[in-house]
């Protein structure tokens, strides 16, 4: 099979030799910008007694995106880039392991620099576009993660469709990984089984302003499959009072050979499970009130590429889906622009879970708190500059996973280049 990056470059190189004429949208249409994010990170694992007494580093990284537009025509071709490089600024081998930065394999010292280059080709025809190469997509059975420096980024084909007004629809081929801290692209991957690929297909309908029903089917080939539905309701209830209504149900199963079996987890590796979370959302005024819940029943752990999980109980530092897990969450929201400081916000929650279920332990316990406070500057030089000041605490019970006291310090600054 032709290697999804050489498709992208020759789709590339026909849509670049069109006349200028017919490449008028394509340069007219384009846009680039640069994040620069400096982040400082730290977590202390020392009052689990864990090997590592802490992981701490800070960095830079530099993120570029060129998206053109479309050449004219009947089928327009465009070709978008992305361009990511983190620096070093402090950091050991004893403190490693952030996510912030790659090391060595065999030293385990973090590298001082590193950096990744993507490039995709697109072809559109009405409303309907076809990428291949470097993708980033969104979508509840496969997401790129953006919480670090750099972003992570898959490679393969994604088609999106939006012929009918209301209805989005995609198909699609993830052969290839590159994780935020690495600079290479790997195999798809699940519970270090790697996979050739992952296939998903299905869409999201506005039936109306206020409701959206989501179906996905998800095949990481001879590890799993997947079905998944969600469903989004807005309801203004009055002046200022806003109810989210955000329900989620997976229902994954083996697929093909079922090398997953390998992996030393609950069930010998089994992969059979239903995954039901939502979150009901209060808004008044400037506060939010938020109240989540989760049910993990059957064989496993809950199957997703990458780090994220489509889960309300995605939060900090943990996931909440190992086997059997049961959760609930509460959370708070508040917008200072209503005491005359726009641009300043705050989030606390709490996420308690139990039932957990490893290989090696039973009726397991962990819970997550976690406090956000973040300043946008909104005028003058500095407008779009972001600072985020972060904290989480994480316990288990039984030396289920290592506890961990941690600390962010985020600033971010996106500029546009044209």
């Amino acid at each position: 099979m032709t290697d999804i990056r050489t498709s992208a470059s020759l789709l590339a190189a026909l849509g670049l030799g069109l006349s200028c004429n017919a490449s008028a949208d394509f340069i007219k249409d384009s846009k680039a910008s640069v994040e620069a994010r400096n982040m400082y990170m730290n977590r202390d694992f020392r009052q689990s007694n864990a090997a590592q007494a802490k992981a701490e580093e800070w960095a830079q990284g530099f993120t570029l995106r060129v998206e053109s537009g479309f050449t004219e025509g009947t089928v327009g071709f465009g070709l978008d880039a992305i361009a990511q490089t983190a620096i070093k600024l402090d950091s050991s081998r004893d403190r490693r392991g952030t996510g912030l930065l790659a090391y060595g394999a065999q030293s385990l010292e973090p590298e001082d620099n590193y950096g990744e280059l993507g490039l995709t080709a697109k072809v559109r025809v009405s409303k309907s576009v076809l990428k291949l190469g470097t993708l980033q997509p969104q979508l509840p059975v496969a997401a790129y993660n953006d919480v670090r420096l750099l972003s992570s980024t898959y490679a393969g084909g994604l088609l999106t469709s939006q012929e009918v007004d209301g209805l989005t629809l995609n198909v699609g081929r993830l052969e290839k990984i590159n994780l935020r801290d690495s600079s290479s692209n790997d195999e798809m991957n699940y519970g270090g089984v790697d996979s050739a690929h992952l296939d998903l297909a299905g869409g999201s309908y506005a039936v109306n302003p206020n409701l959206t029903l989501t179906y996905y089917y998800a095949q990481m080939d001879d590890i799993y499959q997947q079905h998944h539905f969600n469903l989004i309701h807005n309801a203004k209830l009055g002046e200022g009072v806003s109810l989210k209504t955000d329900l989620r149900y997976f229902d994954t199963r083996e697929h093909g050979d079922h090398r997953y079996r390998s992996a030393a987890r609950v069930d010998g590796g089994r992969i059979d499970n239903r995954f039901f979370n939502g979150m009901v959302t209060l808004g008044v005024g400037s506060h939010k009130f938020g109240l989540g819940y989760q049910n993990l029943s059957g064989d496993g752990d809950f199957a997703f590429p990458g780090l994220d999980p489509y889960s309300v109980n995605l939060v900090t530092f943990n996931v909440f889906s190992k086997a059997e897990t049961d959760a609930w969450q509460a959370r708070y929201d508040y917008d200072f622009s209503a005491l005359g400081i726009p641009g300043l916000s705050f989030m606390t929650r709490y996420v308690s879970a139990n039932h957990i279920e490893t290989a090696a332990i039973s009726g397991g316990k962990e819970w997550e708190r976690d406090t956000d406070i973040a300043y946008v500057f909104q005028s003058g030089t500095l407008k779009g500059l972001n600072i985020r000041l972060r904290n989480a605490t994480f316990r288990s019970s039984g030396g289920l996973t290592t506890d961990v006291d941690e600390n962010r310090v985020i600033i971010g600054y996106p500029l546009a280049l044209w």
